[in-house]
C-alpha cells in the first residue's frame, strides 16, 4: 500500500478549521507541503500552519474569499510563487444555508451559498488546473455532502450549491483525465465541526453533539479526520486508477 502524497504540494480552501484543517494536516502527515485559504479567522489559520510545520512540512496561509475571482487570483499567484507547482487542489470552503423553505429563501442567500461552493470551486479549478497538467499527477477533490443524495427540504441553497459543485467535478474528470488529473468527490454526513454543532443544536436541540454517539453508526459521530482519510486515499497511489467517483463518508446512514 502506498497511501501517501510524498513530495507534492496541496492547496486546501477553507483550511483553517474543521474538515479543512483535518485535511490539511492529513496531507501534511502523508508527505505534502500545504497551502490553506481562510476568510476571516487569521488566528485559526496560523495555528493550522504551525501544526503543519511541526510535522516537518511547509505550510502557508492566504486570506481571501473564494467566491471572488480576483481574491482567488491573488491567493493562487502567491501560493505558486511561495511553493511552486501545486498538484493537489481540495475545494473544501463552504457555508451553510439557513434552513428555510424555498418560498422563504432570499436571492441574497442563494447568491452567497452558491458563490462559495460553485463559483469558488470553479475559480480555483480555472486557476490551478492548467499548471497541474504539467505535474506527474494531479488531483482535485470536492468536499461535497450527503445533501446531494437526500436533497432534504429546507436546504435548497445548499442542495443546489453542492449538486452544482459535483457537476463541476464529474465534468472536470472527463476533461482532464488525458492530462493525468484525477477528480473525485468526498461527501460527508454529520461531522463534529462548528457547523455540525450548530446544525444539531438548531434542528434537534442538542447542546453537545457527542450525545448523538450512541445512535450514530459505529457508536460515534463522524470526525473531521474520517473525511481527511478519504481525501488522502483519493490523492494517493492506492487510488491511481480512480477518477470521477463520489464517496459518501457517513457510516452508511442517510
Amino acid at each position: 500500500m502506498t497511501n501517501n502524497t510524498e513530495n507534492r504540494t496541496a492547496f486546501v480552501s477553507g483550511g483553517s478549521r474543521g474538515i479543512g484543517k483535518a485535511i490539511a494536516l492529513g496531507l501534511a502527515q502523508s508527505g505534502s507541503d500545504v497551502a490553506i485559504n481562510y476568510t476571516r479567522d487569521k488566528e485559526a489559520a496560523e495555528e493550522t500552519i504551525a501544526e503543519i510545520q511541526a510535522l516537518g512540512k511547509i505550510g502557508k496561509a492566504y486570506q481571501g474569499n473564494v467566491a471572488d475571482f480576483e481574491d482567488c487570483q491573488r491567493m493562487v499567484n502567491s501560493a505558486l510563487n511561495d511553493l511552486g507547482e501545486i498538484s493537489i487542489l481540495i475545494n473544501n470552503a463552504g457555508v451553510a444555508s439557513r434552513g428555510s423553505l424555498i418560498t422563504d429563501t432570499s436571492p441574497e442567500e442563494i447568491r452567497k451559498v452558491v458563490g462559495v461552493h460553485v463559483f469558488g470551486t470553479h475559480n480555483l479549478c480555472h486557476l490551478l488546473v492548467p499548471q497541474m497538467r504539467e505535474a506527474e499527477r494531479g488531483d482535485v477533490i470536492m468536499i461535497s455532502s450527503v445533501a446531494t443524495e437526500s436533497l432534504s427540504g429546507r436546504g435548497a441553497p445548499y442542495n443546489m450549491a453542492k449538486s452544482a459543485q459535483e457537476a463541476i467535478a464529474f465534468t472536470l474528470a472527463k476533461e482532464e483525465r488525458v492530462h493525468g488529473i484525477r477528480v473525485n468527490i468526498v461527501g460527508p454526513g454529520l461531522v463534529e465541526t462548528d457547523m455540525g454543532k450548530r446544525l444539531v443544536k438548531a434542528t434537534r436541540g442538542v447542546e453537545n453533539i457527542r450525545e448523538l454517539d450512541e445512535g450514530s453508526p459505529f457508536a460515534r459521530v463522524c470526525q473531521p479526520e474520517d473525511i481527511a482519510d478519504a481525501v488522502v486515499f483519493f490523492c494517493s497511489e492506492d487510488a491511481a486508477y480512480v477518477t470521477g467517483q463520489r464517496l459518501y463518508v457517513n457510516g452508511g446512514s442517510f
